[in-house]
């Protein structure tokens, strides 16, 4: 799946999501397009028309483009006669017949990449849980796509990986073991499989003439040693997976003994030359 379907496919799934706990009726949204100061709207759940279909959303302009300029939710009650905003899609609102309007962004670093809008066709206000779990259908959004920037930068590490030793595999190794972290985060579990997929490449990039040879560790015993590789104690470790820092000290036990390693290192070492870490 290419990458822009993909992220389309993620703010789809979150339109879907918004709708469900808001029991609004109308939701849409879209991402910045690349290298251009604009948000395409791409996906639409609920509308009754194209009008919004398409619309390049220019920031500073009209409720999104307010929202992608400030970085910070905004909503009006009735689109068309609020004083807040600038007025250049208007054509495209009345067409579909919509009144009170919010608008949230997708934040990625400190960057806008996206909005999510959510709208009734009646003029009322929207309340704070209304607006609270449009943002949270936007923080899905930017899960998503901090997954697939981290996937991008390690696909590239495996197409052109430093030298084991050097200090930028280090980036890499410590890159590794917060994507494993975050992939357990992830809902969506094609994603996920798409994201420790990518893990196990850049696993064995680290020795490309040696084929990991099969040690039978579990995904959580592999997402426990990615932390320790990086220096982390179990009780870091746990915040990071989410864990309990008994449970990490069970995992680190078991894989451990399946590498027959007498202490953290050594697991690590041996997990190195299996081509299960990098």
């Amino acid at each position: 799946m290419a990458a822009d379907a993909a992220e389309a496919v993620e703010v789809r799934g979150a339109l879907v999501r918004l709708r469900r706990a808001t029991g609004l009726p109308v939701a849409f949204g879209g991402l910045v397009e690349s290298g251009r100061p604009q948000i395409r709207i791409s996906e639409l759940s609920g509308t009754a028309t194209t009008a919004l279909s398409s619309l390049a959303v220019v920031s500073g302009n009209g409720l999104g483009g307010k929202v992608a300029a400030l970085a910070r939710p905004c909503a009006v009650t009735d689109y068309s006669a609020s004083r807040q905003i600038s007025h250049e899609y208007d054509v495209a609102v009345a067409t579909e017949g919509l009144k009170s309007v919010l608008a949230v962004p997708v934040v990625v670093r400190r960057r806008v990449r996206g909005v999510l809008y959510g709208a009734l066709r009646t003029a009322q206000p929207l309340g704070d849980r209304t607006l609270s779990a449009a943002v949270e259908a936007a923080r899905d959004v930017e899960q998503a796509l901090v997954a697939r920037d981290e996937a991008r930068a390690l696909l590239t590490a495996v197409r052109e990986p430093a030298a084991p030793d050097s200090a930028a595999w280090e980036q890499v190794r410590e890159a590794h073991g917060a994507l494993r972290a975050l992939a357990q985060r992830v809902e969506d579990p094609a994603l996920r499989a798409e994201l420790l997929q990518v893990c196990g490449r850049l696993a064995g990039a680290a020795s490309p003439e040696s084929p990991a040879r099969a040690v039978g560790l579990a995904p959580r015993e592999v997402d426990v040693l990615s932390c320790v590789a990086v220096g982390s104690t179990n009780a870091v470790a746990a915040e990071r997976l989410g864990l309990r820092p008994e449970t990490v000290k069970g995992y680190l036990r078991s894989a451990m003994r399946k590498l027959g390693a007498h202490t953290r290192w050594e697991a690590v070492v041996a997990a190195r030359r299996a081509g299960v870490l990098p």
